[in-house]
């Protein structure tokens, strides 16, 4: 996304912590159409900054030292050099890698009308009219055989028009502005990807011929389709950001961004540890959802190879904190009748703690003050958010981590329109604020001082 030369208005700052952060949040977003590519991105940041990979599979890691975990869709790291000590606990900002789109079908090819369809079927809460006239690239990744006799994966990026849902016509459907567009997943949300009939069009065929393998070769495939319009800053002002998949990639960048910040200065005393799950949208219950045992496992096994005894272990998840970052709603000028009238959220106007009595947030009087009060010596205005009390409240992993690990955990994100749906928009000035408040309370001992 080349941001525009005179994108530097009185209303966006042009100090250093904005210099080039929405560049880079643009580019990381389109470099991660999957949540596969989200944790290749991440990766490479991690190793660009000497992490290294462990595989959960083999030993631990005895020495202190920057570490890395992935599973599928999931990766989780930490840093205990430079005086970082398990026995102080653990500061933990937590995000997701998934978004809802649309999936594709392991049987893929149908075709109707002299079209060439694909079969796909909708993840998570999905804004289903969103994904309609849009042009569609495809994404995943794909599991072949191989000689060692245990399947290999490769990731797929093809940021090609080469899918697209029409809308019908007004022609027929007159009564559409009326009564609203109703639309049957099953029926009505099926890509057009050509002419002809379902034979003429082998989707995992033409991968292959893409990527020069065998068609034979290929197992399986977690493949789903993306938008194709680039990031970009929106407004006469230049002070809103649009993109796909803002929900939670702007969370996953700003984790990653704040994370390395830490890092590089070894600055707590506490292990900082940066945790992006997949399958939040659909309710985290996986082998790499927040639910499972990830988290949990690497923590432990980071304790018990700096010499922790059993009960120091729990001793420091006691003395630990999470940071649930995910997006938040701000409030719509067009449905303001929505939102809790005395919690009015704005973009551009900081990070936004996220409330809720029925524990669909983890948020508490306790770790809120905690986080005012670092928001406060960092000069970061912070907003509340609740839900109306005639509306049903969503969640993020910050329930799950807390109740699976025990720890104080927080709900925090960015406030931004359209959630849900192929294309959201947040403030331009919040993302690099958000990301360092989240760099602060990496910096954070647990006795509240920030180095």
């Amino acid at each position: 996304m080349p941001l525009p030369e005179d994108s530097q208005s009185p209303l966006i700052p042009s100090d250093d912590t904005n210099d080039g952060f929405l560049q880079d949040l643009a580019e990381f977003i389109a470099a991660s159409p999957s949540p596969h590519h989200v944790v290749e991105s991440v990766k490479r940041r991690l190793e660009a900054d000497a992490f290294r990979n462990v595989p959960e599979s083999g030993p631990w890691p005895t020495e202190p030292g920057r570490y890395f975990v992935v599973r599928n869709g999931s990766i989780v790291a930490w840093d205990t050099s430079a005086g970082c000590e398990p026995s102080w606990g653990f500061r933990i900002v937590g995000a997701h890698s998934d978004s809802p789109n649309l999936r594709i079908r392991p049987h893929p090819d149908r075709s109707a009308s002299g079209f060439r369809q694909l079969g796909v079927e909708v993840y998570g809460g999905a804004l289903l009219n969103s994904w309609l006239d849009r042009d569609l690239g495809l994404s995943g990744r794909v599991a072949v055989d191989s000689s060692s006799g245990h399947p290999e994966t490769f990731l797929v990026h093809i940021d090609e028009p080469i899918a697209r849902i029409p809308q019908l016509a007004i022609h027929l459907n007159r009564s559409i502005n009326a009564d609203g567009l109703r639309l049957d997943p099953q029926q009505h949300i099926v890509p057009i990807w050509g002419t002809g009939t379902s034979e003429d069009g082998d989707l995992l065929r033409w991968i292959a011929d893409r990527h020069g393998i065998d068609a034979d070769s290929i197992l399986a495939a977690d493949l789903m389709l993306h938008d194709l319009t680039p990031p970009c800053l929106i407004g006469a002002d230049k002070t809103l950001f649009a993109a796909s998949r803002i929900d939670n990639q702007l969370s996953c960048h700003a984790g990653i961004q704040a994370f390395l910040g830490a890092c590089r200065d070894g600055a707590s005393s506490a292990v900082p540890v940066l945790a992006i799950f997949d399958h939040e949208e659909v309710g985290s219950e996986s082998q790499s959802g927040a639910s499972g045992s990830l988290l949990a496992t690497v923590l432990e096994r980071v304790a018990l190879a700096a010499g922790l005894s059993r009960d120091e272990w729990f001793a420091a998840l006691a003395n630990s904190m999470c940071l649930s970052a995910d997006g938040a709603h701000a409030t719509h000028p067009n449905y303001s009748q929505r939102h809790e009238p005395d919690h009015q959220i704005k973009v551009n106007a900081g990070p936004v703690l996220k409330f809720n009595s029925n524990m669909r947030y983890g948020t508490d009087a306790v770790g809120a003050a905690e986080i005012k009060a670092l928001a406060r010596s960092l000069s970061i205005p912070l907003q509340s958010f609740v839900t109306r009390g005639d509306l049903p409240c969503g969640s993020t992993i910050g329930p799950v981590t807390a109740a699976r690990l025990g720890v104080r955990t927080v709900d925090i994100g960015v406030a931004q329109l359209s959630m849900h749906s192929a294309r959201e928009m947040c403030g331009a000035i919040d993302p690099p604020i958000f990301s360092r408040l989240l760099e602060g309370f990496f910096r954070t001992s647990p006795s509240g001082k920030v180095a």
